[in-house]
């Protein structure tokens, strides 16, 4: 009872291609299919980032860098 055979798979299959129709199932597909692949190109980009980047020095830090010397006034 708490096993589903083919045959039930089969008709889930054929009422959701009934309501959703080829069409729109075939364009769900594609999105996933490029959504996995642009996940997976940022995946490898963020490694090939994080194995060219400089050791970082910990314990100081460097807010910005002062251009001009000014004067203040009090």
């Amino acid at each position: 009872m708490g096993t589903w055979s083919i045959w039930h798979w089969l008709v889930v299959l054929v009422i959701v291609m009934v309501i959703f129709g080829t069409k729109k199932l075939r364009n769900i597909g594609a999105d996933l299919g490029g959504a996995v692949r642009g996940f997976k190109d940022g995946m490898r980009e963020g490694s090939d980032k994080h194995a060219d980047a400089a050791p970082q020095v910990t314990g100081r830090t460097v807010e910005g860098e002062v251009k001009e010397k000014s004067e203040s006034k009090a």
